[in-house]
């Protein structure tokens, strides 16, 4: 292991092998302890020799995303558009798993990067493959919002509030106090009525991945329905 480590010191430095040390760091001790100077001493290089490769922190940070995303499996041919999209959806989470910095730094960006610019123009050119209209697939892309990465606003994850991403593993929901549920009693109700699928692609009781799954697929079936019926935002809504 010593001997792989001095190897690795010992490589020539690129813009791939920094990007990819910042993101195995910020992977194993969290995106908000990563900086140019532990970057550089976990590199086993002086900081300065990053800036040849690098912008600074900024571009690091794009570039880090850049690595996640380009982990996100390719379409596959001769399948669907619902097939495909969910497919390659389901596996953003799983990256994003991997990553549970990543969706944060994905929101912070001011602009997306090229990588996520490219796979959400593979995404709409597979719905525009599948026949959807421009304006429909336009329609599409607003639906699914973030949830197209692999990642949701979820309404009650406190663990976003703590600054960590909602595709990381909270603790199991804990029931209403009982003064509190006598107050809002059908949140109260809800609150003890979740189900898990067995079928869940990550398997039963992942976080909340029977949720996203829920919501993807009931979002792909409306859009599917929409489709058939011909949709258009001229025409009559209801």
């Amino acid at each position: 292991m010593a001997e792989q480590a001095e190897t690795l010191r010992r490589t020539p430095l690129s813009r791939d092998r920094i990007l990819r040390a910042a993101v195995a760091l910020a992977d194993e001790t969290g995106i908000e302890s990563l900086s140019m100077r532990n970057l550089a001493q976990d590199l086993g290089v002086v900081p300065m020799a990053l800036y040849k490769h690098v912008a600074g922190k900024d571009d690091l940070l794009d570039g880090m995303i850049d690595v996640v995303v380009g982990e996100i499996d390719p379409p596959v041919p001769g399948t669907g558009w619902k097939h495909t999209i969910r497919r390659r959806i389901l596996s953003a989470r799983q990256v994003l798993r991997r990553h549970p910095w990543a969706p944060l730094a994905i929101e912070s960006r001011n602009m997306a990067t090229p990588a996520v610019l490219a796979y959400l123009d593979a995404m709409v050119a597979t719905l525009r493959a599948g026949g959807l209209s421009a304006d429909l697939a336009h329609h599409v892309m607003h639906a699914l919002g973030s949830r197209i990465l692999g990642f949701s606003q979820e309404l009650f994850d406190d663990s976003r509030r703590a600054g960590r991403s909602g595709a990381t593993d909270p603790a199991p929901p804990a029931a209403l106090p009982p003064e509190v549920a006598a107050r809002f009693p059908h949140l109260a109700e809800i609150a003890g009525a979740a189900s898990h699928d067995d079928d869940s692609v990550v398997g039963q009781g992942c976080d909340d991945q029977f949720e996203f799954e829920f919501a993807l697929d009931l979002l792909l079936d409306g859009i599917e329905r929409l489709h058939q019926r011909g949709w258009t935002s001229s025409g009559p809504h209801r």
